[in-house]
């Protein structure tokens, strides 16, 4: 029998902390179905995520990026719903349970975070991103950095997979014609393993993204009906 809710959490290189996330998670979440996906880790984030009992861990050969990873572990995932969060620890598990209750009246519930715990450089350059994409794309998605989002598991379909797919999923599902709600979470501070992002390569990138999705959206075939 599938699982009510599955929540699927992309790793890399985060060894140090792989097996507490997902042990809390674990805990806090008995029934529900974990999926883990070690984003080609050369350190021991695989060994510790498959130490902890009752995790589905998917390998990758090697590393492919946060949006390969979470794609992966969506297309997986057998719940009706779907939560989705970060494997540094910054995200708390415990907002999984009001995220999902909020999709009694809505389709679509993304986090906020509401004191970032990041450096002041960080949360500037986020904030600007977020701006300038929403202007563009009209997606009214406040906190897209926040991984701490719940879908259900049939509107996976709406989702294009692509370098960068992660930072767009409200623009997607909105495009799609779904209802998405907002909610306050608790950010936590990295107390292990380093960031994996750059503030001047991701400018870059998003960038090109944005004129990418932008298209794409504009060219999108409707599968709603």
């Amino acid at each position: 029998m599938a699982a009510f809710l599955s929540i699927v959490v992309p790793f890399y290189n985060e060894e140090e902390c792989a097996r507490q996330v997902l042990q809390e998670i674990r805990d806090l979440q008995p029934g529900a179905e974990i999926i883990a996906v070690n984003d080609g880790s050369t350190d021991g984030t695989a060994a510790a995520a498959k130490g902890v009992p009752g995790v589905t861990v998917i390998f990758f050969a090697k590393n492919r990026g946060q949006s390969a990873a979470l794609y992966a572990g969506l297309r997986a995932a057998t719940g009706e719903i779907i939560a989705m969060m970060d494997g540094d620890g910054q995200n708390d598990p415990n907002d999984i349970g009001k995220l999902v209750a909020a999709l009694e009246k809505y389709d679509v519930a993304y986090g906020v975070r509401a004191k970032r715990r990041d450096s002041s450089s960080r949360i500037v350059a986020s904030r600007v991103a977020n701006a300038i994409r929403r202007f563009a794309l009209g997606d009214k998605a406040s906190d897209t950095g926040c991984s701490l989002k719940v879908i259900r598991r049939e509107h996976v379909r709406y989702l294009v997979p692509f370098n960068g797919m992660h930072r767009y999923l409200p623009a997607f599902l909105a495009n799609s014609g779904l209802n998405a709600v907002e909610i306050e979470v608790n950010h936590r501070p990295r107390k292990t393993g380093v960031s994996k992002y750059t503030l001047g390569g991701r400018a870059l990138r998003g960038i090109w993204d944005l004129i990418g999705v932008r298209w794409l959206l504009a060219r999108r075939v409707d599968w709603s009906s």
